[in-house]
């Protein structure tokens, strides 16, 4: 893995110990571009529900809402997120109720730098391994698998001649592909080629999506972006 900041896969840390939750949060800023903290298992679960992180390390102990029972009620409907605890050497009940709970892994404190880059650099590459996805912002990502557009948890409404455009324009993320080729994708059919109608495409697809996901190429044609 280069040392390009991971801008694919998003992780929230809960940790109500301030000193060491500003000390972990500046360590995973190194490595991650979206991070997000919490203070408390409260303010973790609200987190959570705005931002969908790919992956959580929390605390067993916090106020509030404690560890067990934050990975409780995101279990209750949801299986994929990786989820990894931290703990300390005297809570092996707890620990245990943890594992029940399909945990990532466990982490016991004092949690050494080398010992969280693993982790977290390995529970990187089994989501990529397991995702379809090719984020195009934040929060916005296209599904290779299924051929759809997401917003965080919801898919975004676009017409059939939209979601082909998207769906060449993801086939090669960066690469600038002329009026022509998105022609001839999207009308299969012997059609006459129209400027017109691949600019009009265009311009109904912008306004469903952040601007400047999609960009213009003068003279060339057309890219999709990706973070």
């Amino acid at each position: 893995m280069n040392n390009d900041k991971i801008k694919d896969i998003s992780i929230l840390l809960a940790e109500d110990e301030e000193e060491l939750r500003e000390y972990l949060k500046e360590y995973l800023e190194i490595f991650f571009h979206r991070v997000y903290s919490a203070n408390c298992g409260e303010s973790a679960y609200d987190i959570y529900k705005q931002k969908s992180p790919d992956i959580i390390l929390t605390d067993i102990n916090m106020p509030s809402i404690d560890g067990l029972s934050l990975i409780s009620k995101i279990r209750e409907d949801d299986d994929k997120t990786k989820i990894i605890i931290m703990s300390a050497h005297s809570e092996p009940e707890k620990l245990l109720k943890a594992v029940e709970l399909h945990l990532e892994t466990y982490l016991i404190k004092p949690i050494k730098n080398d010992r969280l880059k693993k982790v977290l650099l390995n529970t990187v590459e089994l989501i990529r391994q397991t995702h379809n996805r090719l984020y195009l912002s934040e929060n916005i990502f296209w599904d290779k698998k299924t051929d759809t557009l997401w917003q965080t948890k919801e898919p975004i409404d676009i017409k059939d001649k939209e979601m082909k455009l998207v769906k060449l324009l993801c086939s090669n993320p960066n690469y600038t592909f002329s009026a022509e080729e998105i022609f001839d994708y999207i009308h299969k059919e012997n059609k006459q080629f129209s400027q017109n109608a691949v600019t009009s495409l265009m311009k109904r697809l912008r306004v469903k999506l952040p601007e400047d996901i999609i960009q213009s190429v003068y003279g060339s044609g057309y890219k999709i972006v990706t973070i």
